[in-house]
């Protein structure tokens, strides 16, 4: 093209007849020389499915002629829409890391890790898991000197990372950086399906994971509700809800559903294992705290663990986190004085209301004891 203007013509003759007055737009403002303006009628155009066959012409013709008057996280964003277009992968990536080369200034170093973040993803799609790592790690260490950035960035730095860890199997680091993730973005503007996906993906990581004993960030979360739209995942919030509150009875009802998912059948030991620590960890919270000497039996009970291995379940809690206490071999006591918090459903709130009302007229009764037994002491 030998101007902007016959560039610009050209593709209004070829856009949908509803996109030609906003190019027409274009050549106004660019004219005018508002750029901000007109980064921000690109990002609307580009925004718009009819325009996908014109953004890659659009961003290397046009967009490039004043790529550097503009803010550059619009830059990368108009990029990054551009680069969806690209025909396969590996152009993808040469597309984006000449992008984030561009973007690799001093004053544009949360606009050059975007563009970081999206090259690594690329790379994750290529199976390029060594690159991915490095690019990541890059945006991070850059990441760490900003006293702010815009959510945007940080959002697309975790999304990444947690695909990054699910593809490395590394449950416990994916269900961290896919709740940053979550924090970073408005969860009702995402996808129905990519709600159900994610907290399909965060369930099983929670369940999985050999370093998450605790789903109280997760049952909190609206994105858990996205497993109800759909009957056959409801079986899954149900799950957890029942390790939550350690309840034996609801994991055998649910347990037949394991096998349904690969991860939780090729886990299914490890999960037994959970669930009798988090039976452990509720019968403890359940007993007021001056009532927290528990004899091997009576975890046994409560657990319908095997007397054998009551000593190594105790054991394996205390060395998670999950209680604070000794053990009396000799004895067969455990005397636990710590349990870990957790996210109280409406049974175990009624439960805690119970011991707070026993609490309350056990204090009224030692009041009315002492009022009583100390008559003539109070009136001397």
């Amino acid at each position: 093209m030998d101007t902007v203007s016959d560039f610009l013509a050209e593709q209004r003759d070829q856009a949908p007849e509803e996109l030609q007055p906003a190019i027409i737009e274009f050549e106004d403002l660019w004219e005018r020389k508002l750029w901000h303006q007109l980064t921000n009628a690109l990002l609307d155009f580009f925004n718009d499915p009819r325009s996908a066959p014109q953004r890659l012409p659009f961003y290397r013709n046009f967009v490039l002629k004043f790529a550097d008057k503009i803010n550059q996280l619009k830059l990368v964003d108009l990029a990054l829409k551009a680069a969806k277009e690209c025909t396969d992968n590996k152009e993808r990536l040469s597309f984006m890391q000449a992008v984030a080369k561009k973007v690799d200034n001093d004053e544009s170093q949360d606009a050059h890790v975007f563009a970081t973040v999206a090259v690594a993803r690329i790379k994750l799609d290529l199976d390029d898991l060594d690159g991915a790592r490095a690019d990541l790690d890059k945006a991070e260490r850059i990441l760490d000197t900003f006293d702010s950035v815009e959510t945007v960035v940080h959002a697309a730095f975790y999304n990444a990372n947690a695909d990054y860890y699910q593809n490395k199997l590394d449950f416990g680091a994916y269900y961290k950086n896919a709740l940053l993730y979550l924090a970073c973005i408005d969860v009702s503007a995402i996808s129905e399906k990519e709600r159900r996906s994610r907290a399909y993906d965060l369930a099983i990581a929670a369940l999985v994971s050999t370093s998450i004993y605790n789903f109280g960030e997760l049952l909190l979360h609206p994105i858990l509700d996205a497993l109800t739209q759909d009957k056959d995942d409801v079986w899954l919030r149900d799950l957890l809800f029942a390790f939550n509150r350690g309840d034996l009875a609801a994991y055998d009802i649910l347990s037949g559903h394991i096998n349904s998912n690969p991860l939780l059948a090729q886990h299914a030991n490890q999960l037994r294992q959970k669930i009798y620590l988090a039976a452990l960890t509720e019968a403890v919270f359940r007993r007021p705290p001056h009532d927290r000497a528990m004899t091997f039996a009576t975890i046994a009970a409560e657990t319908k663990v095997r007397p054998d291995e009551i000593e190594h379940l105790i054991m394996k809690a205390l060395s998670l986190g999950l209680l604070r206490g000794t053990i009396d071999q000799v004895d067969e006591v455990a005397h636990i004085n710590w349990v870990q918090p957790k996210v109280l459903d409406m049974a175990q709130i009624d439960n805690m209301r119970q011991r707070l009302m026993e609490w309350d007229s056990s204090v009224n009764q030692l009041g009315n004891w002492i009022e009583k037994s100390g008559a003539d002491v109070w009136a001397v």
